[in-house]
């Protein structure tokens, strides 16, 4: 084998890792030590994405042109970082899934998690009809000429804000399959565009707040959200840290196994609808495989339940996951698809999009200012700034730009919007199903980008009876009530 430099399939990935490596650690360096930066909140991995993004944009990866054809690797080329970005978000959520969870009696009764997660669909919701309002409406005026799938563009908003780069690189692709030059990068773009959103609406809020004294900025060290003690490590009957095999090394084997059977699952499905119904296999095709994430946080909560059943039975005698470790997989992955997403943007992909992106972006951050604004005041009336100021960043970024924005005013999570992110997203899987067919129905045809947007309205409208009419168990709601009371 030929191990020199000129092997490009040998060194390309090495290469690309070590660059991505290097955004990453300045980043960081940017992100601790220039009070701009700092006080901007913006995750490190966006700032790394960022920087990437534009030295490889204004060519300054290299200095000559002549010096790329000698290179054996082209920086300029994005398709590792897309590969990246791809298997970054089902790795992740993979790694999140596996974790072995612990029931909890005390919240019996009380709505606030199902509600969380209604919310956050809801929120996809509002994000998805202000982006098809808006890209109908430039297609009818401006696009008819081109390909009809550009009318249904503007589902990608929910995809880019709501759900972050991951998703938004998968159906942006789709939708390039489909006939939206560029649908990739838009995707991206407007994902990135939501960063900057969280990072400068959230802060402007947070400052308001503390301008009328009704929250209080607190300057803080960047500190991790837990002290990590030995149970981290070692909890009861789990396997030895080192032994033959090191821990790290099952937990990582885990994760890669699910992700194989996932990998096998989907080629399956693909192949027998391929086979049974080729026309449809056009259609659920690129969707299949554009939400694998799905399909590996099902198979890695099937096995968590068969390791489980193991236990149970005493067929195995030990715990092999590890919950501190595999979030540190799932933190490294998603760290991962940040940064390859935002830097694998192609600019010139967007030559002809920039009035549908621009207008996108604005209102992705309008429309869910609006709606979280309202909606937070009405399911948490006792912390409803705790509570708002967390779900904004994360439904404009993702989960750790809305811890961020919250522990300017709640710096010890005092109140439960912080654990709102968590058990909200895990029942947003359950409520997001129906609004994931609808992604993959918009874009076939005019009359189905219709039929979409009024589905999107009547989801919309079911999804606002649970929120506002169904209530928990009182007694429930005022032990909750008790345990975190209200500093207005």
């Amino acid at each position: 084998m030929n191990y020199t430099a000129s092997n490009t399939s040998l060194w390309s990935l090495i290469i690309q890792a070590g660059l991505i490596a290097a955004f990453l650690l300045l980043a960081n360096v940017l992100r601790r030590k220039v009070s701009f930066f700092k006080r901007s909140l913006m995750p490190t991995a966006v700032l790394a994405g960022f920087l990437f993004l534009i030295l490889r944009t204004a060519g300054l990866l290299i200095f000559k042109t002549e010096t790329l054809e000698k290179l054996p690797y082209n920086p300029f080329d994005t398709t590792i970082l897309e590969m990246m970005t791809y298997h970054g978000i089902a790795i992740g959520f993979i790694a999140l899934s596996l974790r072995v969870t612990k029931k909890d009696d005390s919240a019996k009764g009380v709505l606030t998690a199902p509600k969380s997660g209604a919310l956050i669909v809801s929120t996809y919701l509002v994000q998805g009809l202000a982006g098809l309002a808006i890209s109908l409406l430039l297609y009818y005026l401006f696009f008819r000429a081109d390909s009809t799938v550009f009318a249904a563009s503007g589902i990608l908003l929910p995809m880019g804000y709501g759900q972050g780069p991951g998703q938004a690189n998968n159906i942006g692709n789709t939708f390039e399959v489909l006939g939206l030059a560029g649908g990739r990068s838009f995707g991206l773009a407007i994902a990135a565009a939501g960063y900057l959103c969280a990072c400068i609406v959230g802060v402007i809020y947070i400052n308001v707040l503390a301008r009328r004294k009704k929250r209080e900025r607190t300057a803080h060290e960047e500190i991790s959200g837990s002290v990590v003690t030995v149970g981290d490590f070692q909890d009861e009957n789990e396997i030895p840290i080192a032994e033959s095999l090191d821990k790290f090394s099952v937990q990582f084997a885990l994760v890669l196994l699910v992700y194989l059977i996932t990998f096998l699952v989907s080629w399956g499905i693909d192949s027998l609808i391929t086979g049974l119904v080729p026309g449809v296999a056009k259609t659920v095709s690129p969707l299949l495989w554009g939400f694998n994430f799905i399909i590996g946080t099902l198979m890695a909560m099937l096995t968590r339940k068969v390791l489980g059943i193991f236990r149970k039975t005493k067929a195995m005698t030990r715990q092999y996951q590890n919950n501190y470790l595999l979030s540190r997989i799932s933190g490294l992955a998603f760290d991962l698809m940040i940064v390859c997403g935002i830097a694998s943007i192609n600019i010139e992909d967007l030559s002809g999009l920039w009035v549908p992106f621009a207008l996108m972006a604005v209102a992705g951050g309008a429309v869910t200012f609006v709606w979280l604004r309202w909606l937070s005041k009405k399911i948490y009336p006792n912390y409803a700034e705790e509570a708002f100021v967390s779900m904004y960043g994360m439904m404009t970024g993702t989960i750790s730009s809305g811890v961020m924005l919250l522990r300017e005013i709640d710096p010890n999570f005092k109140t439960p919007a912080a654990n709102n992110l968590l058990t909200g997203s895990a029942f947003a899987i359950v409520f997001g199903a129906p609004m994931l067919a609808l992604v993959g129905l918009a874009p076939h045809s005019l009359v189905k980008t219709w039929i979409t947007l009024g589905l999107l309205v009547a989801y919309l409208a079911l999804l606002l009876v649970f929120l506002l009419a169904v209530r928990g168990k009182k007694k429930a709601e005022k032990t909750a009530e008790a345990n975190n009371p209200s500093e207005d």
